[in-house]
């Protein structure tokens, strides 16, 4: 009913209040960095704790980047970029 007597006020020529949303941050934006830091220090520690998580050695993180590299060389093809 609210919304068609809205309507209706439009149509005469008369512009119903519109409702201003003004957007404030949510989640760890709303926070303060300090919060934001010890909470996600956290979760890392926990996933230590319980097995899950996982320290990069050298060599691995070397590894990784190698494998990385390899796989970007073909996707774009040289051939075809000089004509």
């Amino acid at each position: 009913m609210n919304s068609n007597s809205n309507q209706q006020s439009n149509q005469r020529g008369t512009a119903a209040p519109e409702k201003v949303v003004t957007k404030r941050p949510r989640g760890f934006a709303a926070m303060d960095p300090a919060t934001q830091r010890r909470i996600a220090s956290e979760g890392g520690r926990a996933s230590h704790l319980s097995g899950r998580g996982h320290r990069f050695t050298s060599e691995e993180a070397r590894a990784a980047g190698r494998k990385g590299g390899q796989a970007s060389r073909g996707s774009t093809p040289k051939d075809n970029a000089a004509e």
